[in-house]
């Protein structure tokens, strides 16, 4: 089945959302939403998800599931405040447990943190198939970006967050924790074994050389042509190219807000008392000597 897309770019961060409704029916997911977020003034704004939710309500959708492909290092999740608007369901991979315990150390939570997916209403597991309407959905697992990434398979279409980009823009960096550019070869694998006609649909565009903006390819244009990764690379190849390309990239500029935010599934942590909510920012190489 053709589901039918629509999608939604947030030009601060690059990033596609997308809204997936099955043909035959009201039914919709919305996939990868993004909350409007200025590091330097600690503000929050809605402006991309009210995009999303004016298409929602002027075209009488369905919201049944508010799907993540990973947790996200350059902008924050709306799934929550889509939640209370629109209503669906947030759900990412069972994976999402080493993910946070992974950043639970590095941002030094409490025990009130709780480890293990119970932010989320729902954790796929590996290849775990779902519903949208009459849509069949499954939940492929492609670590190597980060441990909990998912490629959505959703009728003929494939939503691979970051595990790819556009053919002239390669693929997903592997130097955050729990990544490795050896997983990502093989799950890239794993997708190439779809369809060759198979429509994919990246999370993010950065128009190299200034082209327009794109966000679909297919399995087999990215198979002849994917800077990176194209059918004749060896996985040693291309464990050496990304490698070599990791130690060159800077740190996404929204990292740490986006982090502890999404690992929470959307939510902020708590506020404290003063009712004020906070982010905190780990500094190392501090001279403490007085």
């Amino acid at each position: 089945m053709r589901p039918e897309v629509s999608s939604f770019f947030d030009s601060d961060s690059s990033t596609f959302s997308y809204v997936v409704k099955d043909p035959t029916s009201s039914a919709c997911a919305i996939i990868d939403s993004v909350l409007d977020f200025s590091f330097t003034k600690g503000e929050v704004q809605y402006q991309s998800a009210n995009r999303i939710i004016e298409h929602v309500q002027n075209n009488n959708l369905n919201v049944e599931l508010l799907l993540e492909t990973h947790i996200h290092a350059d902008h924050l999740s709306a799934a929550p405040y889509l939640q209370e608007k629109v209503g669906g369901k947030i759900a990412i991979s069972k994976h999402i447990v080493s993910v946070q315990k992974e950043f639970g150390k590095v941002f030094n939570e409490g025990t009130e943190f709780e480890r293990n997916g119970s932010q989320f209403d729902i954790l796929f597991d590996e290849d775990q198939q779902y519903k949208i309407g009459k849509l069949n959905g499954i939940a492929m697992h492609t670590p190597g970006h980060t441990p909990a990434c998912i490629t959505h398979v959703i009728g003929d279409a494939a939503f691979v967050g970051d595990t790819l980009f556009m053919p002239d823009s390669g693929t997903a960096r592997t130097d955050f924790p729990g990544g490795d550019a050896s997983e990502l070869y093989q799950s890239i694998q794993r997708i190439f074994s779809l369809p060759a006609e198979t429509r994919l649909f990246m999370c993010h565009d950065y128009q190299p050389n200034g082209r327009e903006l794109a966000f679909e390819t297919t399995i087999e244009a990215q198979q002849a042509n994917n800077i990176h990764i194209k059918k004749s690379i060896s996985r040693d190849e291309f464990v050496a190219l990304r490698e070599a390309r990791d130690n060159t990239l800077d740190m996404p500029k929204l990292i740490l807000p986006s982090l502890q935010v999404n690992m929470r599934a959307g939510y902020f942590p708590d506020s404290e008392t003063n009712g004020v909510h906070y982010l905190k920012v780990p500094v190392s190489g501090l001279n403490t000597n007085r």
